[in-house]
């Protein structure tokens, strides 16, 4: 025979971690068989009913009533372990977070550690919001752990904090790391240049743990929460962390992690980590790609491939050289005009620097809208393969005579627009014994005529050649570099060099485009000080990494009537 009794506590909250003690502690009384502790919400009765203890009493219950669920062998046993409850709260209590740290409210706590410039939240999903708000109207970075939070409040916190130049971590944001402090259930991983942006909990530690292992080490690790990167959030914690890592100059390569994102956030987010100037590995789980790397963005499908990569780029050796400086063009100076005289080589430009800039045209386009009006006149992006029919008419092929090459090299150095030439020069048996000796000095003209009108013209060239072809391809760059030309032997290297450059010619600023606040880099860089609401283990853990911290003893207000909270948060916003 066994013997069951429920105790019902009105408006006695406590953290999901007192209530998992509590409830252990009861199952270990003596003549205890079994035992539940939780709030009354619904999702917890059906907790209780899987277990055989949601009693008739139980059932009446609401989601801010504590419920005491007992079974024992016999009553007294079930009525001594009630009688205990008491006992074993303030054990835990006394045991939990020093009184010293503290408070019984966020603005209290405000108060008193006035330098915080963080607050963890993790309090229930139903409260969450309403918690977060008030730290944001304190100008609080928000770590914002609660789950069961709504997407319409995500996407309101989220706005309302970018808009003052706050950071909102999460909701259901497991873990981070800020200045080598971890956040919720964060690991212990050494220092070193390494930052994080992750919309997965797990992602971000197994990354962060297995970087550690490798050797490497970590600046920052900035969760995001899971939905970050839906198109309905559109990854507005994401693109902040993002940037504050870029700004950051103790963080040389960047991570993104994430579930699968939106395609449409996703491809938003590869084009800006294109843009930060640093190594980035983006594992976007299950996101299907074609490319290996773009520019300073490399891919990666597993996690230790993510975390081997970081580590190997963090190291000098591992990342980008330098390539063409857009500082050194003139106002109005964006275009690109590409003339060619081998036609697959042409055509490959084209492909490459689709990932570059909008729209090139050509004699020989990739699409039939890019075919240029007129060939012999170049129009914004233009690349000509000089070797097509209508140019071979009654003439040698290109590869045989630079002439009418020469004649559009000059035409075009002359557009005061144009900022990059890029050309070919095709080397072997057949070919033009020293095309070199006839374009050396047209790239020097060209490059004078540009400099009499004040401006800086890159001629871009792509020898396709061995050294024993009878041209004498070291002679030939030789000669080419000498009249200023930049030589590259890969025409892959050659139009992503020159569309990285011609990119950043084009593009607004990135604070442009940005409707958001700047997140001033303190956020990141101070050494880490936090208000806690909700779980005292938050707090303990901090204290254990000796970050600054106050704890506050939360209790939803006006006895959790919802209503009734959202009265009084409206009331203080106006106040």
């Amino acid at each position: 025979m066994t013997f069951v009794k429920t105790e019902i506590r009105s408006g006695a909250y406590y953290d999901s971690v007192v209530l998992m003690h509590l409830q252990r502690s009861l199952s270990q009384q003596p003549g205890v068989s079994d035992a539940g502790v939780v709030m009354g919400t619904e999702a917890n009765k059906d907790l209780l009913a899987q277990s055989n203890l949601l009693v008739d009493e139980a059932r009446g219950a609401g989601a801010n009533d504590l419920v005491i669920v007992v079974k024992g062998e016999d009553e007294s046993s079930v009525q001594a372990a009630i009688a205990k409850v008491d006992e074993l709260i303030a054990a835990r209590r006394s045991g939990g977070v020093d009184q010293e740290y503290r408070s019984q409210s966020l603005e209290s706590a405000a108060k008193r550690l006035p330098n915080a410039q963080w607050v963890l939240v993790s309090v229930p999903g139903r409260y969450a919001a309403g918690v977060a708000r008030q730290a944001l109207d304190l100008n609080k970075h928000v770590f914002l752990y609660s789950d069961n939070v709504s997407l319409d409040d995500e996407i309101a916190l989220k706005q309302e904090a970018a808009s003052k130049g706050l950071i909102v971590m999460g909701p259901d944001c497991g873990t981070a790391i800020v200045n080598g402090v971890g956040l919720g259930f964060a690991n212990k991983v050494r220092r070193g240049p390494i930052g994080v942006v992750a919309a997965s909990g797990t992602g971000l530690q197994q990354v962060t743990v297995r970087i550690h292992q490798m050797g490497g080490g970590l600046t920052h690790a900035l969760g995001t929460g899971g939905r970050d990167l839906s198109e309905e959030v559109n990854a507005v914690t994401a693109r902040q962390s993002l940037d504050l890592l870029r700004r950051d100059p103790d963080t040389k390569v960047i991570v993104l992690v994430s579930k699968p994102p939106s395609p449409k956030v996703a491809a938003e987010l590869i084009e800006a980590a294109r843009r930060v100037g640093k190594p980035v590995v983006v594992n976007f789980i299950g996101y299907a790609t074609a490319m290996r790397r773009v520019d300073n963005v490399t891919f990666a499908t597993t996690f230790d491939e993510t975390a081997e990569l970081a580590v190997q780029l963090s190291h000098p050796s591992g990342q980008n050289g330098g390539g063409l400086d857009p500082a050194k063009f003139s106002s109005g100076q964006r275009y690109l005009r590409g003339l060619f005289s081998g036609g697959t080589l042409a055509y490959e430009a084209q492909l490459i620097l689709r990932d570059y800039l909008p729209t090139v045209y050509s004699n020989a386009p990739l699409k039939k809208e890019l075919r240029l009006a007129d060939s012999l006149t170049s129009q914004e992006h233009s690349l000509i393969d000089l070797g097509e029919d209508e140019f071979t008419v009654g003439r040698l092929h290109p590869m045989l005579d630079n002439d009418l090459r020469i004649r559009r090299l000059d035409k075009e150095a002359g557009d005061p627009q144009v900022a990059v030439i890029l050309l070919d020069v095709v080397l072997g048996y057949g070919a033009h014994p020293n095309p070199a000796s006839e374009l050396t000095p047209a790239i020097a003209k060209a490059r004078q005529t540009a400099a009499d009108g004040g401006r800086h013209l890159e001629v871009v060239a792509v020898v396709s050649g061995t050294d024993e072809d009878p041209q004498n391809m070291a002679d030939q760059i030789r000669a080419l570099k000498e009249a200023g030309a930049v030589v590259e032997t890969s025409n892959d290297v050659a139009a992503r060099s020159v569309g990285r450059v011609l990119r950043a010619l084009n593009q607004t600023s990135q604070a442009a485009q940005s409707p958001f606040v700047e997140v001033d880099l303190s956020a990141i860089k101070q050494p880490l000080s936090a208000i806690n609401v909700g779980l005292d283990s938050f707090t303990e853990s901090l204290v254990a990494q000796a970050a600054e911290v106050v704890h506050v003893d939360w209790r939803p207000a006006a006895g959790g009537n919802e209503k009734m909270m959202d009265i009084l948060a409206r009331m203080k916003r106006k106040a």
